[in-house]
């Protein structure tokens, strides 16, 4: 939230890099909220029922969440390689209307696609038992304990885990990096090579870290589950906070607005006392 609302209020973080990564902050905050609240509340009150419509819900916004979360960081991809390999034209290609497109993309794409997973499992008429071995309501804990033909929607989560969680997002990513590195190593000076380089380290250290994450959670067989909700939590809970950490460490203009702004308040309250 600190980094969302500095984004909004220095001027000089009005670019398509931090609206991007306002867009990503917003997408961090909910998807932990949707998730940990109950993990609090269990353990605060030590009650750990949930309704079926409002694990219905959980499940909606945990997967459209964490999608949004890939296809924003993908489009963010993009936004470094038109930056390093397209200078020149930078803010005539990433001008705010395409900027807007593609943020209400990943926005709407991001909700849509888990629609018909959803929709299957409302279909699922009975389940083995009403616990769900998981810190919260996922896909894959709720077909573990259905009792009803889970086919079609097994086969419909593979695809989708393949094609809109993986190699769309990956590929995509990959080749702007390739591009990027490609660019880089034309640049004759090591100063450019190292400049160029560090507006792209803070997007590549996240991107390594989800996909690190990602591929721990799922390169784990089924009888690992221990694991795979550690790894999961893990997505879920450490993520999220590092994101921002690494964005704002990592770069000199989150740190000079940051003072900046702290230097105003500091000011103003002098003023008025």
């Amino acid at each position: 939230m600190s980094l969302l609302l500095l984004v909004c209020l220095d001027s000089h973080l009005h670019t398509p890099m931090y609206f991007f990564l306002a867009n990503l902050s917003i997408v961090d905050m909910t998807s932990s909220t949707v998730t940990l609240h109950k993990i609090i509340l269990t353990f605060i009150t030590g009650d750990n029922t949930v309704l079926y419509l409002a694990c219905m819900v959980q499940s909606y916004m945990f997967g459209s969440l964490s999608g949004h979360g890939l296809f924003i960081l993908t489009t963010m991809s993009y936004d470094r390689y038109v930056a390093v390999c397209r200078p020149l034209n930078y803010h005539i290609i990433m001008n705010l209307k395409i900027c807007l497109l593609l943020a209400s993309f990943c926005w709407i794409f991001g909700f849509l696609q888990v629609v018909p997973f959803i929709w299957f499992l409302f279909k699922i008429s009975c389940f083995s038992t009403n616990v769900i071995d998981h810190f919260c309501c996922d896909l894959v804990p709720f077909m573990n304990i259905a009792c009803s033909d889970i086919v079609i929607l097994e086969s419909l989560t593979f695809i989708q885990g393949i094609i809109i969680y993986i190699i769309t997002p990956f590929l995509l990513t990959f080749v702007s990096y390739v591009l990027i590195i490609r660019a880089i190593m034309k640049i004759r000076s090591s100063f450019g090579r190292r400049k160029a380089f560090y507006t792209c380290s803070s997007h590549l250290t996240v991107i390594m870290l989800l996909y690190m994450t990602l591929i721990l959670q799922y390169a784990i067989p089924n009888n690992g589950l221990g694991y795979k909700k550690l790894f999961s939590l893990l997505n879920t809970a450490l993520v999220p906070i590092l994101n921002p950490l690494i964005y704002s460490l990592k770069n000199k203009d989150v740190k000079l607005a940051f003072i900046k702004i702290i230097g105003k308040w500091k000011v103003e309250s002098f003023t008025v006392t």
